[in-house]
């Protein structure tokens, strides 16, 4: 019978309540010791497993804290309260939300910082947290055109496109807000953002002129 456990490895398959139990201690040690003190040796205690497990799971701390952190973001949900702006406004409040916890905050600028120097964890932190939460978008946008908010696409590359941007958006601008400038992303915050962000997405493209500025 054909191993389930990673190409080249030998032994059990992974438990999901293994994995599961660790990236919540990961969390935990974050809050507790802060991104510098923790150690592989301190998360394997607090989950219960050996040390060894830890390893065969995640390369090294970085790895593993992109993990905690993305688990913490796939809890975001996009509401369905009626109309496009307060379902944008939903769930940007529970992103900045989740931003605010310790574990999210001390994690993820942590190990964005050290992606600036390892491709390898930048390509991480694209494919576990920025791809698996552009379904948002997508989701969100989809609802719209339900609703006859917004037009349906005709052209699918540039509806990639546009997606893509108004996640970078939308999240440059809480991150921003929240763990750079360290200012409240509350309700008057988002309506203000929600607002800038439906007025991009209504507008019409200029149409080409000779040149910038326009005369």
């Amino acid at each position: 019978m054909q191993s389930s456990t990673p190409a080249g490895r030998t032994g059990r398959p992974r438990s999901a309540a293994a994995d599961t139990a660790i990236l919540a201690a990961t969390r935990a040690a974050l809050v507790d010791l802060g991104w510098s003190k923790l150690t592989l040796g301190d998360v394997a205690t607090r989950a219960g497993v050996a040390k060894t497990t830890l390893y065969r799971r995640w390369a090294g701390k970085n790895e593993l804290v992109v993990d905690a952190v993305a688990e913490l973001f796939d809890e975001l949900r996009l509401p369905d309260r009626g109309s496009l702006a307060a379902d944008i406004e939903g769930v940007v409040l529970q992103f900045a939300a989740i931003l605010a916890r310790p574990e999210a905050r001390s994690g993820l600028m942590a190990v964005v910082a050290e992606s600036t120097r390892d491709d390898a964890l930048r390509e991480r932190i694209r494919a576990s947290i920025v791809e698996r939460q552009k379904r948002l978008v997508l989701e969100g946008r989809a609802r719209a055109q339900a609703r006859g908010e917004l037009p349906p696409e005709t052209d699918p590359a540039e509806a990639a496109r546009t997606a893509d941007l108004i996640f970078d958006v939308v999240a440059g601008a809480v991150v921003h807000r929240t763990l750079v400038s360290a200012e409240p992303a509350d309700g008057e915050w988002v309506r203000g953002l929600t607002r800038v962000l439906l007025w991009g997405l209504s507008a019409q493209p200029p149409e080409p002129s000779g040149g910038w500025p326009p005369g």
